[in-house]
């Protein structure tokens, strides 16, 4: 009995995700030769993006591998669940040769456009197996209503990760109380551990708390950070509202309770990831560079720091760049020269403090594709500008979190440059919501914009 359904996938489905040929149930899913050619073309191109092409390809060579002849594979194979005996069966995958297609009325005219071929695709199984639905699924919005428009019956996103319905469901890390927080409280137990004080509360009083949530009210005295959660008392640390906006690094303090509790988090040694997002010029870049160089040069708790991103696209369109792995980075890590020069614009000779702060910090800037395999020791990771970066990605690099080390991730939902990602199935959203609660991580979501008065304004009005 062949399955109700038939899945057409887009290029940037597999890219998105490699291993999505696992997640269809009992469904069949057919894959159109363009969409190998595309993948082909991207696997050996110098983009972070080449890794999922070929993870993807070596998937479906698995699944494949058991086909003898042509005709199997266009009949299609069984996909089995890696690691799972037989019995643990899903759907056929074949691989249709759409590029034999000839043009027809209803197909869409323009075949040497890749897009309209995998349309077209899905158009012509739609008609030729009436009695089973035929689903286009792509990430590209733009693919979608071409398809819908050519008379494709349904076509889909892909959501298997997609962890929110909603960016503004994503948790901000911080929770504002209004008026005086200790008014609405009618019984606490305060204790001494250290140098440190901490409140059971009544779980009562905030309900959907979770650990490492920043917790302020209107007094501008009262701060604190959730400890944890339980039925029975939520455990608060005491951060003073003062003492965090009096916190100092590297001549730099917080302007507003935002970035003071993003200074805190990142100074915190309990922490070990700190994911920083808001909108451009909000201080998400400076306050953690600034923290960075307190650590390692001033405090010495971590021999280096090392800053990484993905490589935008057109560094293909430019040619291959001399020099050193660093010396090719720097144009895209140009942020952080930018705020080092900015932390260093009062200073004598700025260029030179900048020039010491990173030889004496040891600076290193590293391509997203020589992280991979690695094991950092004693560091502190930069992660800039992970709203380009998928969930695989972003994993690849906190799994490289070795002894002594702590990831800090920064990126604002609202700049995606990749063609393959969305605020929703970002990287970025991912771990903010996985990470959510979880006692080695903290999440700060940045307000305001004080880079200048034009960049506010954009990012209001524009």
């Amino acid at each position: 009995m062949s399955a109700s359904k038939l899945y057409i996938l887009d290029t940037n489905v597999l890219l998105h995700d490699p291993n999505c040929l696992y997640e269809f149930k009992e469904q069949d899913v057919a894959i159109p030769m363009t969409v190998l050619e595309e993948l082909d073309s991207i696997k050996d191109r110098k983009r972070s993006v080449a890794q999922e092409a070929r993870h993807a390809i070596r998937v479906i060579d698995n699944i494949l591998s058991d086909a003898v002849t042509p005709a199997q594979i266009t009949k299609g194979v069984q996909i089995l669940v890696p690691g799972t005996d037989d019995d643990t069966k899903l759907g056929k995958l074949t691989i249709f040769p759409d590029h034999e297609l000839t043009a027809r009325q209803g197909f869409l005219p323009d075949v040497k456009n890749n897009d309209n071929l995998i349309i077209n695709c899905a158009l012509h199984l739609q008609a030729s197996d009436p009695h089973r639905d035929v689903v286009l699924v792509t990430k590209d919005i733009n693919m979608r209503l071409k398809a819908l428009g050519a008379g494709l019956l349904k076509v889909e996103d892909y959501r298997k990760d997609q962890l929110v319905s909603d960016v503004e469901l994503l948790p901000a890390g911080h929770y504002h109380i209004e008026g005086n927080f200790w008014d609405k409280v009618d019984e606490v137990k305060s204790y001494q551990d250290g140098p440190y004080t901490f409140h059971k509360v009544n779980p009562d009083l905030l309900p959907d708390a979770y650990a490492n949530q920043y917790i302020y009210d209107d007094s501008e005295d009262f701060a604190a950070r959730v400890v944890s959660v339980s039925h029975e008392e939520i455990i608060l640390r005491d951060l003073g509202y003062e003492h965090l906006m009096q916190q100092d690094c590297w001549g730099i303090s917080p302007i507003t309770i935002q970035q003071a509790f993003a200074m805190q988090s990142v100074l915190d040694p309990d922490l070990d990831l700190c994911v920083l997002n808001g909108a451009a010029g909000s201080g998400k870049t400076l306050i953690a560079l600034a923290c960075a160089l307190e650590l390692v040069i001033e405090e010495g708790r971590f021999n280096k720091i090392i800053v990484t991103r993905s490589t935008p696209p057109v560094a293909e369109d430019i040619g291959f760049l001399p020099g050193t792995e660093e010396e090719k980075m720097t144009p895209w890590l140009s942020s952080i020269h930018d705020n080092l020069e900015a932390m260093h614009e009062g200073d004598e000779r700025p260029q030179s403090s900048v020039k010491y702060a990173i030889e004496k910090a040891n600076i290193q800037f590293k391509s997203l594709n020589f992280i991979r395999g690695r094991s950092i020791q004693d560091a502190i990771v930069l992660i800039d500008e992970a709203q380009n970066l998928t969930p695989q990605q972003l994993k690849t690099i906190l799994t490289r979190c070795g002894k002594g080390t702590k990831m800090i991730c920064l990126g604002n939902l609202a700049q995606i440059d990749s063609n393959y990602l969305t605020p929703l199935t970002s990287g970025l959203t991912y771990i903010v919501e996985r990470f959510k609660g979880f006692e080695g991580a903290a999440n700060i979501h940045f307000e305001g914009i004080f880079r200048s008065r034009l960049a506010e304004y954009a990012e209001e009005h524009l």
